[in-house]
């Protein structure tokens, strides 16, 4: 189908970090850090006419170095935060820093005539996240998803941090923090901040491990010591199911985990072929799984059978009329299958990031490293067969 065509937007650099801008939910806008060691780098922010089928996009510049994240707030459209690498008495430091971005960066607000960075506006420096790096290198900052912005967790080397930011996010005040306990050079790789049981847990990964954590006290819920093969890359929370959690990892697999009983997965996806780096619910239906990998394919699945509508859309029998009662096809009707929906490979290099729209539950975008930005669609099919 013509409509289900991707869109592609190629970034002049290397790329790896993406996120949607999570406070916008009319515009469908998702911004891309670029990794380029020799030239400033630069936050792209790409708007998609989803009417008209085109990209519109807006360059900031990223002066202090390379984006390995980047995360926007779910509160305030303006403000991300990103953690960059820098070098500092010879060693490479991964900071974070939270960052406004200039209110005349919107989209298509002015046609620059030369395609060069030389209009592109700077961002502003709101506050650095541990900025004298005494805690290690930071490997992701993650905002409360329900929250006023205020509350953020960075995860660098072994600590996770949680951080107040103060007077309009111009300062952070570390609130509390938890350190990994053990032997052996114990790092955090990635973390994920729950939208359930008000806000007050957090899951990381770190090696072949993932751990819940309570933010009130700051001690470990859960623990799946060996959660994947290798080490653990990614993972994310179902918006809709309060105790259940996906990973992803180096042994190519996607694991569903219902953390009231860790010991086993509850599923596992074994599709992709190499590294996954990526996996992301759907946050409007559940049973849609999006996952990237290194492999350069990105992959949607449907995981009905454990997701919040595991029948499909249940419809209550006062709801029926009499005509449509007597359709006894309907009743013997299989309910769905977990399985692939769609693989998609227009990608040439490894994807490091996917992610949804915030405004579109329909649409998402993958990002691979040789610096294309992917926009594709939900199968309208499937689309109709969900909703209808």
């Amino acid at each position: 189908m013509e409509d289900d065509a991707p869109v592609i937007y190629g970034l002049e650099f290397q790329a790896r970090a993406l996120t949607p801008q999570t406070a916008e939910t009319d515009a469908i806008r998702f911004l891309v850090g670029t990794q380029s060691l020799k030239y400033d780098n630069q936050i792209h922010i790409i708007d998609f006419d989803d009417e008209n089928n085109i990209i519109n996009k807006n360059v900031l510049l990223h002066q202090v170095g390379e984006i390995w994240h980047i995360s926007a707030s779910p509160a305030d459209k303006g403000v991300l935060a990103t953690c960059y690498n820098k070098i500092a008495d010879s060693r490479v430091l991964t900071c974070a820093a939270v960052w406004r971005m200039p209110e005349e960066s919107e989209p298509g607000s002015h046609e620059s005539p030369d395609e060069s960075s030389s209009t592109a506006h700077a961002l502003e420096l709101l506050c650095d996240l541990d900025s004298v790096a005494a805690h290690g290198s930071v490997a992701c900052v993650v905002w409360e998803p329900t929250g006023d912005g205020t509350r953020v967790i960075s995860l660098a080397d072994n600590h996770l941090l949680l951080w107040d930011l103060q007077a309009s996010s111009s300062r952070a005040l570390l609130a509390s923090s938890a350190s990994l306990e053990g032997k052996g050079q114990l790092r955090f790789t990635s973390g994920r901040w729950s939208p359930h049981h008000n806000c007050t847990q957090v899951a990381t990964a770190n090696d072949t491990a993932v751990r819940g954590w309570d933010t009130r006290s700051m001690r470990q819920i859960y623990c799946m010591e060996n959660a994947h093969g290798q080490l653990v890359r990614d993972l994310d929370f179902n918006p809709n199911k309060q105790y259940y959690l996906a990973t992803c990892g180096d042994d190519c697999k996607v694991k569903f985990w219902d953390t009231r009983n860790v010991a086993e997965p509850v599923r596992t996806l074994e599709e992709h072929s190499h590294w996954v780096w990526n996996v992301r619910y759907n946050h409007s239906h559940d049973q849609l799984v999006l996952t990237g990998s290194s492999d350069s394919r990105v992959i949607l699945s449907n995981m009905v059978s454990i997701s919040s509508e595991p029948f499909g859309h249940l419809v209550d029998d006062d709801d029926l009329s009499d005509q449509e009662e007597r359709r006894p096809e309907d009743k013997s009707q299989e309910p769905p299958q977990d399985g692939v929906i769609a693989t998609y490979e227009e990608h040439e290099d490894s994807v490091y990031a996917v992610d949804w729209s915030s405004a579109d539950p329909w649409l998402f975008a993958s990002l691979s490293y040789d610096g294309r930005l992917v926009i594709n669609r939900v199968p309208r099919a499937l689309k109709y067969h969900i909703l209808l």
